[in-house]
């Protein structure tokens, strides 16, 4: 039996550091939201409410992010 089409989502990695020195690699971005005018700057939202998402399980506080860059530069 033929399997239905499924909606495919193309991911951009980045590495991030954050203020305390701390690293988080491979953090996923959909692609869609980067290029144009922007760049990768709308990666820093979308890791930044993935990091708030995770500090409201954890009960820690989120980081303040540093900088980041795609993996693999």
């Amino acid at each position: 039996m033929a399997r239905k089409p499924t909606a495919r989502s193309e991911f951009v990695m980045f590495d991030v550091i954050y203020e305390d020195g701390s690293q988080r690699s491979n953090r996923k971005v959909d692609a869609s939201l980067l290029g144009g005018l922007d760049g990768d700057e709308p990666a820093r939202g979308a890791i930044m409410e993935q990091d708030r998402a995770i500090s409201e399980k954890s009960g820690l506080p989120p980081l303040e992010i540093k900088s980041l860059k795609r993996s693999g530069k």
